[in-house]
């Protein structure tokens, strides 16, 4: 693809100039008069974090969803949670499916980094498949939601919160419109509902387990040892992720709570680390060591092709059995019977590195200007960079350079930082010598 005849661009400045171009679209749509409840424009600066936060599915608000925007804007919020969610190259070329459109095979690689995908071939069957499961998803929360949402609010408003919350669930958005009720209440009002808790904990598991898992069970069903190595660990690594957090939050969190009323709360916070956003308990009331372990959930986040985002849960397995390599004095870092690569294991590494960096010194920054506690500000940093949505309820109240930093690091998370490094880099460089070699001693 050429930019103004002469340039062309990479798939990953498709993928990066395709989000930022949707953020500044959210923008000036919500900066229209009719979008916000209150007389007037909304500022400049809550349309931008607010379309930024919908477009990378993070969650953070700076306004109540419900109470600041009209309907029109609430749908505004909702397309942009679903174009980014889906991917923004995956979402244009649904449009050129529907408009009969022929897909080329620049936009076919494209579309094979914005899924993840391991290879270009049958990479638009594999699109179509994504999108028309997503719909298909999504309708069917929606309908589950119906009820209680209908109890509650009543037929044309519980209908369109059931919608709302079915795509924002299944996107891993975390954006909510409970706040009618009780300004940035999320679905608290909710922590005893099994059928809520179980529609929303499923969406969200689904839509963050990666596009190419939904093809695996889909060609192989429930046959293991057909699936791709990618698959095994995601599921592998989810499973994990929410069950140890979950036995934690039951036996060290909620003593306070009966022990039968505990299971649900426990389960969806788990569930809700993935770079959900949504809770259904007092964040505040979590001890110290209960916030340090969600700040490391929420810097995994999801699997990779998915609608989350994070270091992905395959960074973590690479990372895990590189150290495992490592003590057992192992030439090759393996998993599951297969070698990975040593280019993988730089990359994990490498956004390892990326992400800690980012988390802490963007966390350590907002300390100093706002002289908050480190705690509470990391916990916005990682979950801003894990475009995850969770608060401890400093978002609002944060500067305006506070801010920039967390659009910039929700960017960062759902674009990816390899992604925007590999952006600026019209063309690859290889070296045409190698160095001498010479060891140094690490640990």
């Amino acid at each position: 693809m050429r930019l103004f005849g002469k340039y062309r661009l990479t798939t990953f400045q498709i993928i990066a100039f395709g989000f930022i171009a949707l953020i500044l679209i959210g923008t000036l749509t919500l900066s229209l008069p009719f979008a916000s409840r209150k007389a007037g424009r909304a500022g400049f600066m809550d349309c931008l974090f607010t379309a930024t936060s919908a477009v990378c599915v993070t969650g953070l608000v700076v306004q109540d969803t419900a109470a600041a925007w009209s309907p029109f804007g609430q749908a505004v919020i909702l397309v942009l949670i679903q174009t980014g969610g889906m991917g923004v190259v995956t979402a244009a070329v649904s449009l050129a499916f529907v408009s009969g459109r022929k897909i080329g095979l620049m936009q076919r690689s494209a579309m094979q980094e914005s899924i993840s995908a391991p290879q270009v071939g049958g990479i638009v069957r594999l699109t179509r498949f994504i999108v028309l499961t997503s719909v298909t998803l999504e309708a069917a929360g929606a309908l589950l939601l119906i009820p209680s949402m209908i109890s509650r609010f009543g037929i044309g408003k519980g209908i369109w919160h059931a919608v709302f919350h079915a795509v924002s669930a299944f996107c891993n958005a975390g954006f909510d419109l409970m706040g009618a009720q009780e300004p940035f209440a999320s679905l608290t009002g909710f922590s005893q509902n099994v059928l809520v808790n179980t529609v929303v904990m499923l969406l969200i598991l689904i839509g963050g387990i990666g596009f190419l898992v939904w093809n695996d069970l889909k060609e192989h069903g429930f046959h293991w040892k057909q699936y791709r190595l990618q698959s095994k660990a995601a599921l592998l690594t989810s499973a994990g992720l929410v069950i140890l957090p979950a036995l934690w939050f039951f036996f060290f969190e909620m003593e306070q709570i009966p022990a039968d009323q505990r299971i649900l709360p426990a389960l969806f916070q788990s569930v809700t680390l993935r770079t959900a956003g949504f809770n259904t308990m007092d964040l505040n009331q979590i001890s110290g060591s209960g916030h340090a372990l969600m700040i490391v959930c929420m810097l995994v986040g999801g699997s990779p092709g998915s609608t989350a985002g994070g270091m992905k849960t395959t960074t973590l397995v690479v990372l895990l059995t590189t150290a495992s390599a490592v003590f057992r004095r192992k030439d090759h870092v393996s998993f599951g019977g297969r070698r990975i690569a040593d280019d993988t294991v730089r990359q994990a590494v490498a956004i390892l590195l990326m992400y800690v960096l980012l988390f802490f010194v963007s966390g350590m920054i907002i300390c100093r200007i706002e002289g908050l506690p480190l705690i509470s500000c990391l916990f916005e940093t990682a979950s801003a960079l894990g475009t995850v949505g969770l608060t401890l309820g400093i978002t609002s109240h944060l500067s305006m350079v506070s801010r920039m930093i967390l659009i910039v690091l929700m960017f960062l998370g759902r674009v990816g930082g390899l992604t925007l490094i590999y952006a600026a880099q019209s063309v690859r460089r290889g070296s045409q010598s190698t160095l001498p070699l010479e060891k140094i001693t690490v640990g």
